[in-house]
């Protein structure tokens, strides 16, 4: 059997342009949806060119036209939707439906990937408002792609490196501090942060695994799962000096949503779960229909989040 032919959406975006170059890097035949709704983004359509480039088909398609989605869907073995759910870029994980019933009338897919890449939704029935939203949505997705009896993995159980390993899981900014740092709780819950490149990496590895089919892959590879005390350490280390530690209790983090609007709100809510109740690593991995992609994949030379940190100096 050949390499699976593999439709990206939303191959522009922070996660989709790296699941784009793995899949391209191992030989896939890439296909990248191109929605009209680009409009005057040109930052957006050369980053498209520079794919066509480097031997990406771009395949022209809409969500407001159905029979697009279907004819691109056709096309390929795998989808793969990386659209945004993060409500500081974009939330877009509703529009998913319309891709689940093009897969569905298509008929032809044999693995569909959702976007997922955070906390697993099927985890959160917990989770506090308005940072719900997020799993909810992620939820109905799930059921629409079982009901229709899609073959599907769920991607998920880490934090982006990007924007919780390099600012020390600051919010407000993405630039790691220099005199003082905001310590959440104890600073003692264990969360699992990973670089974006590898999360690209281990996500086209199991498109073509069984051992994945119809399973939940989660990323956490044991070196990059850290407590925030830990990780504030290691930029200390590359610094050569401390900082100014200040923790902030579990209500006074809840309470500084006041007066934040709706985004801001869901990203506290969700850094809330994160570092206050542990979700991202207060389970064992291993029930029926759940793997981790460390174990599976050994010969991923994933990066070192002490080794991560060090560009930042």
């Amino acid at each position: 059997m050949g390499m699976s032919k593999v439709l990206v959406v939303g191959g522009t975006g922070f996660v989709g342009r790296r699941v784009v170059r793995a899949s391209l890097a191992v030989g896939h035949p890439t296909y990248v949806l191109q929605r009209p709704e680009i409009g005057l983004d040109i930052e957006k359509l050369q980053m498209l060119l520079s794919f066509k480039k480097e031997g990406a088909h771009l395949v022209e398609g809409s969500f407001s036209d159905f029979q697009s989605l279907v004819r691109a869907v056709k096309l390929v073995d795998v989808v793969i939707c990386t659209m945004s759910g993060a409500h500081i870029r974009s939330h877009n994980i509703l529009l998913q439906l319309k891709l689940v019933e093009a897969i569905k009338e298509a008929g032809n897919i044999k693995r569909f990937l959702p976007s997922e890449f955070g906390l697993d939704p099927a985890r959160m029935g917990h989770a506090i408002e308005p940072g719900r939203v997020t799993f909810d949505d992620k939820m109905v997705v799930r059921k629409a792609i079982q009901d229709a009896k899609i073959p599907f993995t769920y991607v998920c159980g880490f934090a982006f490196a990007g924007y919780f390993g390099g600012n020390l899981a600051q919010l407000g900014t993405v630039l790691p501090p220099k005199e003082k740092v905001l310590i959440y709780g104890d600073g003692n819950t264990k969360v699992t942060i990973v670089d974006e490149d590898d999360i690209a990496t281990y996500t086209i590895k199991t498109i073509d695994d069984l051992r994945t089919l119809n399973k939940t892959l989660y990323i956490r590879p044991p070196e990059n799962v850290v407590t925030h005390k830990e990780l504030v350490e290691m930029w200390e280390n590359v610094m050569g000096r401390k900082l100014q530690q200040i923790t902030i209790s579990k209500q006074d983090f809840l309470a500084s949503m006041k007066g934040m609007d709706y985004a801001g709100q869901v990203r506290v809510a969700h850094f809330y779960q994160v570092f206050y109740e542990g979700d991202l690593t207060n389970f064992e991995i291993g029930e029926e229909g759940e793997e981790e992609a460390s174990k599976l994949y050994p010969d991923v030379k994933y990066t070192r989040l002490d080794e991560y940190i060090k560009i930042y100096a």
